[in-house]
């Protein structure tokens, strides 16, 4: 019956016991997980791997105030600020959205994922959005992508970044939305989040570069990202509400100028997210 269950999910269950212990095999799978979670963390970041991976592409190589990983690891305020010199050498322009591939915990998850999710992103994003080249950031955490993004004149930052570790996977990317980024004053109250992005135990591709494009295109309309928008690809519109009476109740959002939803009438359907 464990083996069964354990066919559907990557939990540790029904592990049994020899004596008072696990069995030797689940101790050995145990500490090769912990051995390939520490790896993770401190292998050091190729950006010139990610780079390859994006040909067409161009990209800007990057570092942040900690000068190594172990600094990195000890102040994590110095992997949120851009070192200065690089900062610098930026290119600026006025640009609608910038990529910023960023090892943060897992260096690994950065080279197996990142450009796969630039490559299937970049080709939802409508014609005519000017996406600036991408920045591969190292020793970096994601308020690094407001620096970035600020220094280059973006409207949105896209950080993709290696999640931190655990037991059960090494690999997990993670994708970090901001719109009007400002070094500082962002909050991760203003970002929207994706996780476990690793095909193909975790969010495929095609379905997180779907999320994303369809954040950003609802961002540039509403003028903000966080908590004030939602991700509804996957949900159905809710039904309305039909008094008694048989008519309809006034639509308080009906005035909103600032882009929010719109009730659609009894009887009829409207597409998730509008």
């Amino acid at each position: 019956m464990w083996a069964a269950l354990r066919r559907h999910t990557q939990a540790r269950i029904g592990l049994g016991r020899a004596g008072s212990a696990l069995p030797t095999r689940h101790r050995l799978e145990l500490q090769a997980a912990h051995a390939a979670a520490r790896d993770a963390v401190h292998s050091p970041f190729a950006p010139e791997l990610v780079a390859a991976a994006l040909p067409g592409i161009p990209t800007v190589r990057v570092r942040s105030a900690a000068g190594d990983r172990l600094t990195y690891l000890q102040r994590p305020d110095l992997g949120r600020r851009l070192d200065a010199v690089d900062r610098a050498h930026l290119p600026g322009g006025d640009w609608d959205l910038v990529f910023v591939v960023a090892d943060g915990l897992s260096s690994r998850a950065v080279h197996e994922h990142a450009a796969p999710v630039v490559r299937a992103t970049t080709t939802l994003l409508p014609p005519g959005w000017r996406v600036a080249p991408v920045i591969l950031a190292e020793q970096a955490r994601v308020a690094l992508g407001d620096d970035v993004a600020h220094a280059m004149g973006a409207a949105m930052v896209v950080v993709l970044i290696g999640e931190r570790p655990g037991m059960s996977a090494a690999d997990s990317l993670g994708a970090y939305l901001t719109y009007a980024p400002r070094p500082g004053t962002t909050t991760d109250a203003d970002r929207n989040c994706l996780s476990n992005i690793r095909p193909p135990l975790g969010l495929r591709y095609e379905t997180a570069a779907a999320k994303l494009a369809g954040l950003m295109g609802r961002a540039a309309e509403l003028g903000l990202t966080g908590v004030g928008l939602k991700d509804e690809s996957d949900s159905p519109p809710p039904p309305l509400p039909v008094p008694s009476s048989g008519a309809l109740p006034p639509n308080p959002r009906s005035s909103n100028a600032g882009g929010a939803e719109i009730a659609a009438p009894a009887g009829t359907s409207s597409p998730s997210g509008v």
